[in-house]
């Protein structure tokens, strides 16, 4: 396993045990609503965004590409040797 994968198993068993012991109600303000709440819904809704917001900003980003798809090609180059004259003599 790597370790990124062990790190996310300890933080999410560490999570859970810690929702699990705080199951009383606690009093929520909301602008001007007052609520009564459970820790246990307050602390998995704040873990539900945190989840949700680090996958969003861990994820590979994409590309995108401004105008069309064409690709300007230079027929001077076209070969894969990119030594010059100079470089080569250098070598041998």
């Amino acid at each position: 396993m790597r370790i990124k994968t062990i790190i996310i198993i300890i933080i999410t068993v560490l999570l859970t045990v810690i929702i699990m012991e705080n199951t009383g109600k606690m009093w929520f303000t909301i602008l001007f609503a007052h609520l009564y709440i459970s820790k246990l819904f307050a602390m998995l809704f704040v873990g539900i965004v945190a989840f949700v917001l680090g996958w969003l900003w861990g994820r590979p980003k994409r590309v995108i590409r401004l105008g069309g798809n064409d690709v300007a090609h230079d027929t001077d180059h076209d070969h894969t040797d990119t030594l010059s004259d100079e470089d080569r003599d250098y070598i041998s």
